[in-house]
């Protein structure tokens, strides 16, 4: 009886033993998981992409040395979904891969429900919103599972969010609605608030969208809110004021969304782009030609600074996170995945990728070219004609303005003689605007007589030939591209 008793007691202290040595899948979530993740959505909303990709590669060495196979998977989670957000869609696709083998089967529910959203992530921009729907389920399914944690909080609404956009793009638009609302419910936000707003604007209900874009706008004033959300907001809130014929408030709500784009860095380019459509075609509401150009203008600008500077930028630093890795790699079989993605990024997406970006981007400037040139001859004309009625009243600002409009004109002109007078080059100016002697001497308020004589002094200093039709020469000084 005596040993029975021992042996059972020995097999209640081995129980102990081993329980107490076993670790828990959440044992790393605050010393590890926590600080990663709240570092790296400060550095995402504040467009800071080159840090966040250098704190990523710290936490995947540290968590390498210490054996968290789940650490090194949030690292590559997060700078996956930078190239997501980015459209560097094939080095987002390996990142996701790799991570999936770390997180996927960890028994850590929140890993589950990071990988399965970010795959989500990945998908939407893809425009693939079915399978974006599919991997949201799963990420809601596993994370409902987690234990609660401040981590859990913040996931959980903008899962709820996420899936309300890839409902709407879907046509499920029931779907998407109670989405937004499960999110908005949770997180009680500015910006949970602006995305119903969005939502109403995308259905036309202009009257709900107007309730929840002033909603927002009083939350985010009294919420700290991130710069990144507050261009979200203003641009909601101006693209609404554009919609109801609100012009001034509209402009002004937009023009604040420009300066949220300055403080984080230009960075969310397919934010920034949406606004400068917005300005766009709220100053061609306005009759505004010129302002309506130079916004459509930066609106193309905008795209070949996604397609250039930071793709590259991002690239840069992500290679240079790979590089780390694989450092690491050479110590640990088990990553010996990376040699494979180092070569496959610098031989296939730096070359192929560019190439099909670079396509994309042709294709959307040559559907806005005939927009475009539209709009440029029109502020030409606009500007022609402002600087034909100057020089008709004889204003005394017309040489200044018919500079603005023709720069290469006066300057060739006084390549040829720099001796010329601001009455000779006004002079100048006016036969190449096709004044005839008669208008030239009626609007000058001078003799017909007189103009004629300023011509063949003009001749003379300009060096005309005598058998060249003077209207001919000046056509061809300071050739305007808009002529």
């Amino acid at each position: 009886m005596k040993k029975l008793i021992v042996r059972i007691l020995r097999m209640v202290i081995l129980v102990i033993i081993v329980s107490c040595t076993q670790t828990s899948p959440y044992s790393q979530t605050e010393d590890f998981d926590q600080p990663l993740i709240e570092q790296n959505n400060e550095m995402n909303s504040s467009g800071n992409f080159e840090a966040l990709v250098k704190l990523n590669g710290i936490y995947f060495k540290k968590a390498a040395k210490s054996g968290y196979e789940e650490g090194k998977g949030l690292c590559l989670l997060n700078i996956a979904n930078v190239n997501s957000t980015e459209g560097n869609y094939e080095r987002a696709h390996l990142l996701l891969d790799k991570a999936g083998e770390s997180l996927k089967h960890s028994e850590n529910s929140f890993h589950r429900a990071k990988f399965y959203d970010s795959y989500a992530h990945y998908y939407s921009h893809l425009k693939q919103y079915d399978k974006a729907v599919i991997y949201s389920d799963s990420a809601l399914y596993a994370l409902k599972k987690a234990p609660d944690s401040n981590l859990k909080k913040k996931l959980l609404p903008r899962i709820y969010i996420n899936r309300g956009t890839y409902f709407a793009w879907k046509g499920q638009l029931g779907n998407s609605l109670k989405n937004f609302h499960k999110g908005n419910v949770l997180e009680k936000s500015a910006y949970s608030t602006c995305m119903i707003a969005q939502y109403h604007l995308y259905t036309n209900k202009l009257d709900s969208a107007g309730i929840y874009a002033l909603r927002a706008e009083e939350m985010m004033n009294r919420q700290k809110t991130p710069d990144i959300e507050k261009l979200w907001i203003y641009y909601t809130i101006g693209y609404y004021n554009k919609e109801i014929r609100h012009s001034d408030e509209a402009e002004k709500m937009l023009k604040k969304a420009l300066e949220m784009s300055v403080k984080t860095r230009l960075t969310y380019s397919f934010q920034i782009k949406d606004v400068y459509k917005a300005l766009s075609e709220l100053y061609k509401m306005k009759k505004d030609d010129e302002k309506s150009y130079y916004y459509l203008s930066r609106y193309l600008q905008e795209d070949n600074r996604l397609n250039e500077s930071r793709f590259a930028a991002i690239n840069k630093t992500t290679d240079s996170f790979i590089s780390e890795a694989k450092k690491e790699a050479d110590q640990r079989k088990n990553d010996l995945w990376i040699i494979g993605i180092l070569s496959f990024v610098t031989l296939s997406v730096s070359g192929l990728y560019v190439r099909k970006k670079i396509q994309l981007l042709k294709y959307k400037k040559k559907s806005l070219k005939t927009e475009t040139d539209t709009l440029k001859s029109r502020v030409y004309e606009k500007k022609l004609q402002e600087v034909i009625e100057l020089a008709k009243k004889n204003d005394s600002s017309f040489l200044m303005k018919f500079k603005e409009l023709n720069p290469e004109f006066i300057k060739n002109l006084l390549a040829i003689n720099p001796d010329l007078e601001n009455s000779e080059l006004a002079f100048c100016a006016l036969l190449k605007l096709h004044f005839t002697s008669k208008e030239i001497a009626e609007y000058t308020f001078v003799q017909h007589k007189s103009i004629q004589q300023k011509k063949y002094r003009i001749r003379k200093k300009l060096n005309i030939e005598g058998d060249q039709d003077i209207y001919d020469f000046f056509d061809r000084v300071g050739k305007n591209s808009n002529e």
